[in-house]
């Protein structure tokens, strides 16, 4: 029997008992009809499933799985493919480990640097977090395991997260916040969303109807089942009645009988626990169909594989006089990450990692170096003094001194936020130190989100490694020697200082309260707009090779609007360069609108000389903006600009399009509208103009220029109805009330 048949032969109980968790991880089963438990373990870049009985918070020790790149380095490849391939190990390792459904990916726009679990999310851009997440979901699904996208929605701090409100007006909702979601569920088709702790707008995600039925299913169309975030239901019967399937940990029978109760006595419809539990059932019925009882997998390949996924996931932000990669030079190893790297995030996306590869091993195939542990994770407090007299030694003795420095666990987890964007003041110290005494250091960072580098003009050399999974000692190894090529881009702004950040003066706001004030002005759309210096944009990253942008073409008209352009490596290492497409609006648009946004992205790989052709494609969507007054994605007509770059600050080619809008008026009219909107609905000049004329004071010259904007401005911001105050008795209610209407009339025509 398929799902909606079993739900039809359950009793209530039965059903209210699908909607709530057995234990911490796993469903009700339902034994009369042979309906098993699904197992769901925590994600996204590692499987972390408890290895013994589940405890209460779920902490016990967990399976040994492998830690591959967190989230924040695979945005940075820039590479659907890879994020896709990253999906399908781990669907092998659920399906190895009887894991139904993984938590996973999170799909949380990149608000703030400061967020703790920024490490965990993909971007500071919706286009690009969108394309990662639904790609990361396709691969996972490939293998018969369901993907759970989270947190929905607007999850974008830890600071009191199962309280805070998130007020955010629609417009920055469906550009940003949801837009990320919105693109990973519809490409993705994930089986799974997870909802956030929070509040969107005055209500908590996980009894949102908006969010859960208006958006997510009736603007989207998803069709599988909610689920909350562990411990994030507030009212279960309020949850399931506004879009809610599934309500995570257990709550014993507790919620269930609340549920029954409220069937019974009116609160909540049947139907709607009928809707919730057969969802719930048809996700666990998948999960038993597409079981693989036989699965297996190859612990030491997905271990290589790891680091070949790190290497992609690097980010070269700095390179003078070519220094890297390294080549026969004396070298010092320094910093304690170069022997036990940092890897992985804190918090629930732990994992217990197979085979952990630090830089100090793998180098040994390579060339011999020094080492000088440097520092240790005491980062408000001075080291032992013996560490930096050895670090300053051996540095003194390299010709290069690679110093492996980053933020320690204790500076982003889940759980909590930054402070501050600054490094442990004693890796500053060694930093410092190092510097006076060789000129040719490197630094290679192990962090999770970006740091301030106020040292940034003393060293060479910048190799951002994010948390690069357990082989990312290896990964490091391969890129500073120049086995591969760097290839990686920031998929997240850098400033300079936190004080330049959009959000600075409301993160993470006051008591439970988050006011969203800086709108669709989020990263790099604010740096843009608004002229400011960064220490590396969105997009920027280096590479061992120098690439030549051919001249852009528009191959097509019509609803999708095709971009090429030519590509070259014009020198001597095989390498891969991100292409990336920026939109800028017409001028004097109806809205404030970023300055630039990314529409599109390619990865080519170009051997020396090579040529390939980069086709972007952009449709009506990618020219829209969403209008609050009209509830909908609106195109204006005008001249757009088509820029093409290997970074946001690094634009290479341009081509202008004009577009001609959707005709659809962003004015409702009533008596409120003004005159200076309404005069814009084509025809409305010959019905408003005598009016207008009443205004002219007798005389006036037409050279007054000053009366003339006076006067403009004046009746340009005057409603309708302000004719009233103005016209006396002739400001009758019946010509307010044809003027309305003619209006209307000819809104109507226009389209």
């Amino acid at each position: 029997m398929n799902a909606k048949e079993i739900i039809e032969q359950l009793t209530l109980e039965e059903k209210a008992s699908l909607c709530s968790g057995l234990d911490f991880w796993h469903t009700k089963p339902i034994p009369r009809f042979s309906i098993p438990s699904m197992m769901m373990c925590d994600g996204p870049h590692g499987l972390r499933k408890q290895a013994s009985e589940s405890d209460q918070l779920g902490m016990n020790a967990s399976v040994v799985a492998t830690a591959f790149p967190t989230a924040a380095g695979i945005a940075a490849s820039f590479d659907r493919e890879l994020a896709e391939m990253l999906g399908g190990l781990l669907g092998e390792e659920c399906q190895a480990e009887d894991v139904g459904l993984i938590l996973g990916p999170g799909a949380n726009i990149k608000r703030s640097p400061l967020c703790g679990r920024n490490f965990e999310y993909y971007s500071e851009d919706p286009f690009l977090s969108g394309e990662m997440a639904a790609a990361h979901i396709r691969g996972v699904q490939a293998k018969g395991v369901g993907a759970c996208v989270k947190h929905f929605a607007v999850n974008n701090q830890e600071t009191r997260r199962m309280t805070a409100d998130a007020l955010v007006d629609e417009r920055a909702l469906r550009e940003i916040y949801l837009a990320s979601f919105e693109r990973a569920v519809k490409q993705g088709e994930p089986w799974s969303v997870m909802c956030s702790y929070n509040k969107v707008n005055g209500e908590y995600a996980s009894q949102n109807a908006w969010l859960l039925n208006n958006v997510l299913r009736g603007d989207w169309g998803f069709d599988g089942f909610t689920v909350t975030d562990w411990g994030a239901s507030v009212d279960h019967v309020k949850g399931v009645a506004a879009g809610l399937d599934l309500e995570m940990p257990t709550t014993g029978s507790l919620e269930d009988r609340r549920l029954v109760d409220a069937a019974r006595s009116g609160k909540i419809s049947e139907a709607a626990i009928d809707t919730a539990a057969r969802r719930v059932l048809e996700g666990v019925l998948r999960a038993r169909k597409s079981r693989d009882t036989s699965a297996i997998y190859d612990r030491e390949t997905h271990h290589h594989m790891a680091r070949k996924i790190a290497r992609e996931t690097a980010v070269l932000l700095k390179n003078d006089g070519g220094l890297l990669p390294l080549s026969g030079q004396r070298v010092a190893f320094i910093g304690k990450y170069a022997a036990k790297p940092r890897y992985q995030g804190a918090g629930s996306s732990h994992i217990h990692a197979y085979a952990v590869t630090c830089a100090l091993e793998a180098v040994r195939s390579v060339a011999q170096v020094t080492y000088a542990q440097g520092f240790d994770d005491a980062p408000d407090a001075r080291d032992n003094p013996s560490l930096l007299i050895e670090a300053i030694a051996a540095a003194r003795a390299a010709e290069v001194a690679v110093l492996f420095v980053g933020l320690p666990d204790s500076y982003e987890s889940e759980g909590f936020d930054r402070t501050h964007l600054r490094l442990p003041n004693n890796q500053i110290e060694l930093i410092r130190e190092v510097c006076a005494v060789n000129s040719n250091v490197v630094a290679v960072l192990h962090n999770g989100a970006p740091i301030e580098m106020p040292w940034i003009s003393d060293v060479k050399a910048v190799l951002e490694m994010y948390l690069g999974g357990e082989a990312v000692g290896g990964a490091a190894v391969d890129l500073l020697w120049g086995a591969v090529s760097p290839c990686g881009k920031l998929a997240e702004t850098f400033p300079l200082k936190l004080s330049d950040t959009p959000c600075y003066t409301s993160f993470p706001g006051d008591y439970d309260t988050v006011r969203y004030g800086e709108g669709v002005f989020v990263g790099y759309r604010h740096y843009a707009t608004v002229g400011k210096q960064t220490l590396f944009p969105f997009g920027h990253g280096l590479s061992y090779t120098r690439f030549e942008y051919g001249k852009p073409t528009i191959l097509s008209g019509g609803t999708v609007r095709k971009v090429s352009l030519d590509i070259t490596n014009i020198g001597d290492v095989c390498a891969k360069e991100i292409v990336q497409l920026y939109l800028s609006p017409p001028t004097g648009g109806a809205v404030s609108r970023p300055a630039q946004e990314l529409k599109g992205f390619e990865k080519l790989s170009l051997e020396p000389g090579e040529t390939k052709t980069c086709l972007f494609e952009l449709d009506s969507r990618a020219f829209s903006y969403w209008d609050e007054r009209v509830s909908r994605w609106v195109v204006e007509s005008g001249e757009y600009v088509i820029q093409l770059g290997a970074s946001s600050a690094d634009i290479r080619q341009s081509i202008s399009i004009m577009i001609e809008g959707d005709g659809v008026s962003a004015i409702a009219v009533s008596q409120d509208t003004t005159f200076g909107d309404a005069i814009s609905i084509p025809g409305a000049t010959q019905v408003l103009e005598p009016l207008l004329q009443r205004f002219l004071p007798p005389g006036m010259h037409s050279d007054d220029d000053g009366m003339k904007r006076m006067l403009d401005a004046t009746i340009g911001y005057m409603p309708i109805h302000g004719l009233r105050g103005f016209f006396g008795d002739a400001g009758t209610d019946e010509l307010i009330d044809s003027i309305v209407a003619d209006l209307k009339r000819l809104q109507q025509s226009s389209h």
